[in-house]
Parts: C-alpha cells; structure tokens; sequence
C-alpha cells in the first residue's frame, strides 16, 4: 500500500514520506486521514448551503472541527479509531445534508444536488473497505491531478485550517463557540471542493485562513483567561521532588484541571511537560499546590524522558509519538487522540491514571532545585509597556526578537539556541511554544528589570505575541513592521501553518522561517511569498542577527 504525506516539517527528504510517516503513520492509517479530510469537505458543502439560509447544526460544526484536528501531526495513529470515526463522518454527512435539503424547501428553493466523486460508505464496510477508498484520495493524487504548485496551496489552506481547528477545538471544550466562525470553515472547505486553480485567489483564500485562525486563536485566549485567569509572572520548578506523580502532557487545560481536581488530597504530585508548561501560570490552576512544575523538555525528546518518569503519562492532545514498550502500559490517552493498543481516558475520568501514580515507584528524591520564570502573556508584557517603552527610547532596549515555534528533531534546529544565546545584551527575546525549549533554562538576565526572556506560552497563545507586537506598535506610533522586531520561526506541524498565515495576511514581513520550508510550499509559491511579504528560510545566526541590527 502506497501513502504521500508532506504536511509537516519532518517529511521525509523534505519532500514526502512514501512508505511510513517520519512521525510513526502507516500509510493504513494516512489513507483512512485523506478520507476523512475529504469526507470533511463534503459534509462542509452540506453545511455551507445550510449556513447561507439560515440553518445550522452544532453537532456538525464541531464534528468538522474534531475530525480536522484528528489528521494533525501526531494526533492519532489508529486505524480502528478512524474506522469508528469515518462511520460517524457518514452519519453526520446525512445529518448536514438533511439540514441543508430542509433548509432550502423551508425557503421556497429546490435543494441543491451535489455530487461526490468517491462513493460513500455504510456501516457494512470494512476497515479495508476505507482504506482503499482513502487511496483514491491521497494528496499523491492531487499532485498528479492538478500539478505540485496547485495541489500545493490548496494544501497550504488545508494545513491551516487543521492548525485553527485545533484552537477552535480547545475552546468549545471550554464552552466558548462562535457559530460564525464555524461557518467559515465551512465556507473555506466548500471552496477546496470546486477545484480552484488560480494561483492568485488561492493565496488570497490562504491569507484569509490566516485571518480566520487569528479570530481562532482570539477565541481560544478570552476561554483560556476567562476560565483561569491571566497568565502571571511565575517561577516554576524545572527539576521533580520526591513522591508519586502523574505527567500531563499536550495542549489542554480543561484536562489538566480535572486531574489535579481528581488528584488532589492524595499525594500525588502533577507535572507539565511541553506545550503544558505555560499552564503553571494560570491563576485557576497553579492555585494546586501539587503542581508540581515542569518535567523534561519538547515533545520530541520524549521517548527518552517518559521511559525515566516514574509514574503514568497523560496525552491530552497531538505531541503523542510511537511509545517504547518500557514505558507503553503506562502511556493514557483522551479526546481524539490515539495510539493503537494504548489505554484511552473516556469523560475525563482519571480513576486509572490515579491508580496507575499509586502503584508506581514515583521520584525516590528531590532533585537539585532548578527553577526558570513563565507566564509573560499579552496582559503580563503590556502591564510594563510603559517601562518598555522608556527603555526603547533612553537606548536600553535596542531590539526586539521573537524567537518561537514548534521543535523537532531533524537536524538545523541548534540554530535556534545559538541565536538565541548571540542576541545582544541590549535586546529582548519573546518566546513562545516547544521552540523555547532549545534556550529556556538558559540565563539571559535582564534590562533594568525587564526579564530579557519573555515565555509567552504555548502555541495556542500566539494571539498573545499578536497583541503583544500590535501594542508596541501603537506605543510607538507606527506600523508592526516599522517596529524593531524581527520573528524568527520554527515550525513543524500545522498549528505553525496557520500561524504563520496569520502573521501574513496582518502583513507581517520580513519573517525568517526554518529550519526547512514546507515541501507543498513549490518554487513558485515561494518567489510569490518573498515577493510580497519578504519571507526567507533561515541563514546562520551571524549573518541573520547582523541583517536583523543592521
């Protein structure tokens, strides 16, 4: 069986994995994804027209959420997970399609006949059954189909809205929605299914991603700080102390407070690990004193660092890469995502993962004390804006840079920790996401006060760095490019994706984008992207940092 996936920095040669995922996927499960992307957009096309008269369903809405979510990097990797699911794709796709037939006889119209080319499928059909329908759907046959520079950007939409489903996602887990947004989606997903090739357009709907996952990423921040509070200035400990424990990691709050609700008053000690660490700054959730602070680093080291907890592992959302057999029993996983024969979480009851903490050995001792400072987001940063401000303008702060992204493993990522370290003594680096993790035990000091490593937090606070560079811009009284501020990203999966088209259509330029560029982005996409917003790939630190002072 044949799969192509290039939808992360990580793909093979930078071209494509072909045979298996560099991430784990087999092409079983790749095909069952490229199905369910593409059932995605049919149900979308029911739910679009619906929209448009007046109709709409949540169910629906959240499903097309879910099920892009589901195909993000390192999501999910079970095939029978994705057999149930594409099961209720075709229950909804009936229900979406119902809503829209009724809507359009309810306005007086004739409902609309559209036509799908795959044939869909019914609760008789097998595993297999999906699996060779997903094969007539591989990104492999929309290269060969509409040529790589078409396949490409129609790609670079779908990769972004998968990266703003994930936030949209987070926030109606916490009870925000906003059903304009959803039909956005939908109307961005009906628009792929008309096979659009115009260069131009294309770009300007991928620009428009970009905006609609900054009113994502907006949604997300007022659930986070309206449920928890705004992220405070906050040491947290870095190394364990002695006694049982539970590791929490991925993306998602709502999680992690049912766990140290359910843990609490049994003395078991509560660890973040990467995106989950800027969790240790919310009011609402360190007010837990057995959270306990951060253990290890970015999501790609983690084969190494869950084979040394002693105790079990909950993976709240994507991160979760193929567990080693030493440490597989004690491996948890909730929402959608799946590993094949590892234990999954059902309503968040965490009775298993409590009695999996109790029966292991946990931290024997303390280690040395080690702490390092979080929790810088919009409200932290522009609560000191004035005397940022002064800073800039006595030639205290002379630079700006925001050095964030995804991690990863394939070689070229130490540029970030060396460039990091060469930043003049006389600038600020902001921070955010598993990026940080290259530098953020690193001592960088500070500027009269001014800590000069600001973590803004996870991904999912990108908003924050948004509003962060838009306030120094009115500050100052000039546009966010006149700012001096330079970005210098990594990125890996599809939440940087649509980041960075977020950053694009607000007209951000001048970005440095690494360590690879994305392999659906062709040659003459690029020179279209450097064109208009001056983007270009990563250099050396010296010449980049000189570029960026000159």
């Amino acid at each position: 069986m044949s799969m192509y996936c290039y939808q992360c920095e990580g793909t093979a040669k930078g071209t494509g994995c072909t045979t298996v995922g560099v991430c784990g996927k087999d092409a079983e499960t790749a095909a069952l994804q490229d199905l369910l992307v593409y059932a995605t957009k049919d149900v979308a096309r029911y739910a679009h027209r619906a929209r448009q008269l007046g109709a709409r369903d949540r169910a629906v809405d959240v499903f097309v959420i879910k099920a892009l979510f589901a195909t993000v990097t390192n999501v999910n990797f079970d095939p029978r997970w994705f057999g149930a699911f594409m099961q209720e794709a075709a229950a909804i796709k009936s229900k979406a399609q119902s809503l829209c037939e009724t809507a359009a006889k309810e306005a007086g119209q004739t409902p609309e006949t559209l036509d799908c080319p795959v044939e869909w499928w019914s609760e008789a059909d097998s595993l297999a059954d999906l699996t060779a329908k997903g094969q007539e759907v591989t990104i492999a046959k929309w290269i060969e189909k509409l040529g790589g520079t078409t396949a490409g950007l129609q790609e670079l939409i779908v990769y972004g809205l998968k990266g703003a489903a994930a936030y949209v996602d987070h926030a109606q887990i916490l009870g925000k929605d906003d059903p304009a947004l959803y039909a956005e989606f939908h109307e961005m997903l009906d628009y792929l299914t008309t096979g659009p090739t115009d260069t131009n357009d294309l770009l300007a709907k991928a620009l428009k991603t970009g905006e609609i996952n900054l009113k994502a990423m907006e949604l997300l921040d007022a659930a986070n700080t309206e449920t928890y509070g705004h992220p405070e200035p906050t040491e947290v400990r870095v190394t364990p102390v002695k006694g049982k424990c539970i590791l929490v990691s991925g993306h998602d709050l709502k999680d992690l407070e049912e766990i140290l609700k359910q843990t609490e008053g049994k003395g078991i000690n509560v660890y973040t690990h990467g995106e989950m660490l800027p969790c240790c700054a919310y009011p609402g959730l360190k007010k837990y004193k057995h959270l306990a602070g951060n253990y290890g680093g970015a999501w790609q080291n983690q084969r190494t660092e869950f084979d040394a907890f002693p105790g079990p592992i909950v993976m709240t959302t994507n991160c979760i890469i193929k567990p080693k057999g030493s440490y597989k029993d004690r491996v948890f996983t909730l929402g959608i995502v799946g590993w094949p024969d590892v234990k999954h979480i059902d309503d968040r009851d965490f009775a298993p993962v409590i009695a999996a903490a109790l029966a292991a050995p946990g931290f024997e001792s303390d280690g040395p004390e080690q702490t390092i400072t979080i929790g810088f987001g919009r409200n932290a940063v522009m609560a000191a804006a004035g005397k940022v401000v002064e800073l800039v303008k006595a030639g205290k702060i002379k630079h700006f840079y925001l050095i964030g992204g995804c991690d990863g493993a394939k070689p070229g990522r130490n540029y970030y920790t060396d460039f990091a370290e060469q930043v003049p003594d006389d600038c600020v680096i902001l921070t955010l996401a598993c990026g940080k993790y290259r530098f953020n035990k690193l001592a960088f000091g500070d500027i009269d006060g001014i800590p000069r490593l600001l973590d803004i937090g996870q991904c999912n606070d990108a908003y924050s760095a948004v509003q962060i560079a838009v306030a120094l811009a009115g500050a100052f009284d000039c546009g966010v490019n006149d700012l001096p501020l330079s970005m210098i990203l990594s990125w890996f999966e599809q939440k940087a994706v649509a980041i960075l088209l977020t950053l694009l259509h607000l007209g951000i330029k001048g970005i440095r984008l690494g360590p690879s560029l994305p392999a659906f982005v062709t040659p003459d996409v690029l020179n279209v992207l450097v064109e208009a917003f001056d983007i270009k790939p990563i250099g050396t630190p010296q010449e980049d940092l000189a570029a960026t002072l000159a």
